[in-house]
Order: C-alpha cells, then sequence, then structure tokens
C-alpha cells in the first residue's frame, strides 16, 4: 500500500507555495526597486541640472563681462545648449528676446532661472567671484594694452627665475586684465616672498623688477585716477571727502577680496567707516565698467529652478500596479500548477514500478525526454540490468551445483562400493579419487579468486619476468596434457620482452588459456604461445586451430559460466570460470585481455601488458 503523503510535504504543493513566494518577493523587490530607482535618478538628474546651470551661467555671465553688448551672444548659447543638453534662451528685463538655442516662435519657460548681470553677481556662485559682486572678469579700462603686459611678462619671467635661484620655484599666471602675478608652487602666493626682496637679500637685481611688477601701470593710472573722480562724490555725500588727498590704491595680484582690490589709503577714512568706504567704491566701479559690459539679461532654461520632485503614486498608478501584482500572482500559480502536474505524474510512475514485486521486473513509462524521462530510462535500465544479473546468478548457482556434484558423486560412489567390499582400494582407484578432489580444489579456488577480484582484494607481487621465460613455464606444465591428447604445444619469444608482474599469477592467467585451447582442440592440431614487443606493451598470445568462437557467442566469453556448448555432459568439460579469472588478473596488472576468433580456424586470445625494463644485473 501507498503511504499517505501529508498535503504540506507533497511536490505539487511545495512547488505552489515557493512560485507564490517568489512571486510575491519578485514583485514587491521590482516596486521598491522602482520606487527607489526612480527617485535616485530624479535626484541625479536634477543634482546634474544645477551643475551644468551653474556652468551656463558663469559661462555667459563671462561673455558680458568682456563684450559692451549681447550681439554676438547667439553663437555661445547654441553651443552651450548642445553641450548640456539645455534649452537656453536670453531675454531683456522686459522680456525681448536677445538669443534662443530653441526653435522661433518656441514658448519662454514660466519664469526666468537667473539674471545675468556681471555688475551684480550677488547670486553668482562660480568660484572666484568677488565679495563686491561684481564678475572678476569684468575689467574694462584696467585691461593692460598688448605692450604692458609683454613688458609685464617679461619682468615675471625674470622674477621667477630668481625665486627659482632661491628655492622657491613659482609660476607665472595672469588676471582678467593681463597683467602677471607670481604664485609659489605649493599654492603660497608669491606677494609674500616679494615682501622678503629677493634682489635686496641674494644681491640679486630682481628687486627693481620686483618694483615694476607691484605699481599700476600707465593705463592702470589712468583708470583709477577716473575711478576716484567717481568716488570722491560718494565720499562726499556721506561727509566723508578727503579733498585732494583721496586716493585709490590697486591690488596688483588681482585677487584682493576686499572692495574688488581697490582699497582707500588714508588710515583715517578706513577706521570711521571702513565698509562705507568700501561701499562708494563699489558702486563707482560699477558706473565706470558699464560701458564696457552687456546690460543685464534674464537667463530661461528647459527645467529651471525648481526642486528634485518626489515620486507619489496616484491611486490610478497603485491600481494598476495591484492589478499587475495580482495578474503576476495568477499566472504564476497556473503556469506553476501545470508544470508540477506534469513533474509529478511520471515520479508517481515511478514510484508505483519501484514498489512492485522484484521479481515482476516491472519498467515505468517513458512519456518525455526532460529530467523525468532521462531518470525512468534509467530505472528501466536498472531493472533490466537487475533481470540480467537475476538469470546469471540463478545460472551460475545451477553450474556451481553441477559442477561440484559430477566429482562429489564420483568420491561418493567409489567410497561406497569400496566400504561395501565391491572393490578394492588399489592405487588406480585412489588415484581417480584423488584426481576428482583435485577438480573440486580447482573450482574453490577459481571462485575463492573471483570474490577476491570483486572484492578489490586481489593482490600481486610484481616483479621483473622475463616473458620467454614464463612461455616455457606455462609450456612445460601442459606439455603431459597437450601429448595426451595429441596437440601440439609449441613456444615463439622475444628473448627481451621483460614484463614487471605477479610469475605465479600470470602463469595461472597463461595456464587457464592453454588449458582452455586444449580442450578445444582437436588431435593433431597446434596451440602455440607468443610473446613480442608492441610499442610500450608486451602482447601475450594464446592461438589454437581448434573449432573457434561463434561470432554470437565471442562478446561472452570472459563471462562467468558462461559456455559456448550449453549441454551438461559437454565434451570438453570446464567451469566457465578460466576466462573470468585471465580478465581479473591481467587487470589487476594494469594490462587488457581480448579474444578473436573465425569459426572452423581456431581461436587467439591476447593478453596485452605494461613492458619493464631488463634488470641491471641482466646482459
Amino acid at each position: 500500500m501507498t503511504p499517505r503523503i501529508p498535503w504540506r510535504k507533497r511536490l505539487l504543493v511545495r512547488l505552489l507555495f515557493a512560485s507564490v513566494l517568489i512571486a510575491v518577493c519578485s514583485v514587491a523587490a521590482t516596486a521598491w526597486l522602482a520606487v527607489t530607482t526612480t527617485t535616485s535618478a530624479l535626484e541625479e538628474e536634477q543634482g546634474q541640472d544645477l551643475a551644468a546651470d551653474n556652468k551656463i551661467l558663469a559661462e555667459l555671465s563671462g561673455y558680458a563681462a568682456d563684450h559692451p553688448d549681447w550681439a554676438g551672444v547667439g553663437r555661445t548659447v547654441r553651443t552651450l545648449a548642445a553641450k548640456t543638453g539645455r534649452r537656453i534662451a536670453l531675454t531683456t528685463a522686459d522680456r525681448t528676446l536677445i538669443a534662443d538655442s530653441a526653435p522661433h516662435d518656441t514658448p519662454l519657460p514660466p519664469r526666468p532661472a537667473a539674471a545675468v548681470d556681471p555688475l551684480h553677481t550677488d547670486t553668482y556662485t562660480e568660484f572666484g567671484a568677488q565679495l563686491s559682486g561684481i564678475d572678476p572678469r569684468a575689467v574694462g579700462p584696467y585691461r593692460l594694452t598688448t605692450t604692458e603686459r609683454d613688458g609685464l611678462d617679461a619682468v615675471a619671467k625674470k622674477v621667477q627665475s630668481c625665486f627659482d635661484r632661491v628655492g622657491a620655484p613659482t609660476t607665472v599666471r595672469h588676471t582678467p586684465a593681463g597683467r602677471p602675478y607670481l604664485v609659489v608652487d605649493d599654492g603660497t602666493d608669491s606677494f609674500l616672498y616679494r615682501k622678503s626682496d629677493c634682489g635686496a637679500v641674494f644681491g640679486d637685481p630682481a628687486a627693481e623688477m620686483n618694483n615694476v611688477l607691484a605699481h599700476p601701470t600707465r593705463t592702470e593710472d589712468k583708470a583709477l585716477a577716473g575711478l576716484t573722480d567717481l568716488v570722491r562724490p560718494c565720499l562726499r555725500a556721506k561727509d566723508m571727502d578727503l579733498g585732494s588727498e583721496l586716493s585709490l590704491t590697486y591690488d596688483t595680484t588681482g585677487r584682493n577680496p576686499v572692495s574688488g582690490g581697490f582699497l582707500v589709503t588714508r588710515k583715517d577714512v578706513r577706521s570711521r567707516s571702513d565698509q562705507t568706504a568700501k561701499n562708494c567704491v563699489t558702486a563707482a566701479r560699477r558706473t565706470q565698467l558699464e560701458p564696457y559690459v552687456a546690460p543685464a539679461a534674464e537667463l530661461f532654461l528647459g527645467i529651471g529652478d525648481q526642486a528634485a520632485p518626489r515620486f507619489d503614486m496616484s491611486p490610478a498608478n497603485k491600481a494598476r500596479i495591484v492589478g499587475a501584482a495580482g495578474l503576476v500572482l495568477a499566472v504564476t500559480v497556473a503556469v506553476t500548477a501545470v508544470v508540477a502536474t506534469r513533474l509529478v505524474r511520471p515520479l508517481r510512475a515511478l514510484t508505483l514500478a519501484a514498489q512492485q514485486p522484484p521479481e515482476l521486473h516491472v519498467r515505468a513509462p517513458v512519456r518525455t525526454r526532460d529530467e523525468t524521462g532521462l531518470l525512468a530510462e534509467a530505472f528501466n535500465d536498472l531493472t533490466e540490468r537487475r533481470e540480467r544479473l537475476e538469470e546469471q546468478r540463478r545460472a551460475m548457482v545451477s553450474d556451481i551445483a553441477h559442477e561440484l556434484r559430477s566429482p562429489l558423486t564420483n568420491i561418493r560412489g567409489w567410497l561406497e562400493v569400496t566400504r561395501d567390499g565391491v572393490v578394492d582400494p588399489d592405487p588406480a582407484l585412489l588415484g581417480s579419487l584423488h584426481e576428482e578432489a583435485l577438480v573440486l580444489q580447482r573450482i574453490i579456488d577459481d571462485l575463492q579468486d573471483l570474490a577476491a577480484a570483486d572484492a578489490g582484494t586481489l593482490r600481486v607481487h610484481r616483479e621483473p619476468v622475463r616473458a620467454a621465460d614464463l612461455i616455457d613455464q606455462v609450456a612445460a606444465a601442459h606439455r603431459v596434457a597437450a601429448d595426451a591428447a595429441g596437440v601440439a604445444l609449441l613456444t615463439d619469444a622475444d628473448g627481451t620482452a621483460w614484463l614487471f608482474a605477479d610469475p605465479v599469477r600470470m602463469r595461472q592467467a597463461l595456464g587457464n588459456l592453454v588449458s582452455n585451447a586444449i580442450r578445444h582442440t582437436p588431435a593433431d592440431g597446434t596451440v602455440t604461445l607468443t610473446a613480442r614487443h608492441d610499442g610500450g606493451d608486451i602482447v601475450l598470445t594464446v592461438t589454437d586451430t581448434g573449432q573457434g568462437i561463434a561470432a554470437e557467442d565471442l562478446p561472452h566469453v570472459f563471462e562467468r559460466f558462461w559456455r559456448a556448448e550449453k549441454s551438461r555432459s559437454r565434451r570438453t568439460g570446464g567451469s566457465g570460470l578460466g576466462l573470468p579469472i585471465v580478465r581479473h588478473l591481467v587487470a589487476a596488472h594494469d594490462g587488457t585481455a581480448e579474444a578473436e576468433s573465425e569459426p572452423g580456424e581456431g581461436a587467439r586470445f591476447t593478453l596485452r601488458l605494461p613492458a619493464a625494463a631488463a634488470p641491471a644485473d641482466v646482459s
């Protein structure tokens, strides 16, 4: 009776449960991944957009700082739009279009992203912007002429050589106005080194060169004078007019953040209201630079300055996701049920076949070519092998019983008639009984050898053996039996052929082949033993001129208890164990045994074993 399997342990139920669990986890993981990935992508895109916005604003502010109008900005706008993938539009304060990367008549975004005004850059975050709110690239009348720049560059190179000689390597850089200044390579401002007066300390004329770099040029002096005139009214309005004593100092490094690099030099002014003076200087600078920069403009971008949106599902989207998840679950359950049913059906058939009595040898039906079908085929093959083994076992028991019964019957019979005084126990009778005992001993020894081979305990004791000596010994042992049968026993061996083998076991193997050949060779026939080299092997052959072996019987000659002549009263005798023992003995020596025959022309048995080198003491 088939045991009842609890429903929770059935393969179908477990497959369904596993599929549902996997589907639920998959849907949940997919939904979570979609939400997090979408939100992350939106935030990342927003961050990239902000970086692109800053770059666009910096580029356009630089253009405005270097041009008196927006006449040629269209090419710059189109180039920036191509690089950033954004729509860029510039308009005046009253929304008059200056330049646009989008096609004509494309509506502008609802509000501007930023104002582009190099004179008011309070919201401009590009590094390098001054605290004054004026783009540092707006230099206007302070831009050096080509002659002035070339002269200062030559002086800067000489000063750089001076610092190099004293172990302070520097780099020459330029302000937006074109003035050179030196920066020590480790990042320290070279202004500190100039204060140490390189030329005065080390006896080098670079001190005068430093003075040249530290003073404004004619262009800068002229611009400073104009700026002073613009600052004076502001200071006067603040009750800070210094009269003719007012002067401004220009930071020649171009990097002083205070008032854009312009300082009121009078100490009393700074002490009374330093911030007021800064404000006046900044207002005057804007007035001075206004003719040299483009007018303020509005910048419109494709996205604008919106914050990163949050991922929020609407009720319709939630219903859509729930419906999709339910559909996935339903399809998963249905497909799993169909697949599981198809998987379980052949397994049930296999179970039913395996539960039948062994003597019936029931086969399982094979309906598929998948893993289950292969399992069914393997089960059927195993059943067929079991059936063959069972048949062989029964035949073996019958053969062993017959082989043992014949000598035992003879021994018992002679002993009984001797006991009853019918015959006398003369030497001939005792010799006959001894021969029957030897037959029994041989059968028992053969069975023991086969059992040892099956158990893997068949041991061989190898040593160098000359193949010619081995063949001669076997021939000598069977010479009497061959002469009695009228069979000529011949040998042909290569004297240089050596084996690394157990001589006793090899004599046993060859002896079995020779005795088998003598039994199957008629009188006046020939049995030949040969030994020869064949590459790295030694080939031993036993050839007879008997009746041969039929082609259909040849594959079975090494099977146990197999005999070509099935009759119990066969002429040739033999137990059917000799050739299987030969095969096991040769395999124990890492060799092979083969048989070939043509009916009516005799048979040839070939043993192929690894060759061995001759011992050193053998010439």
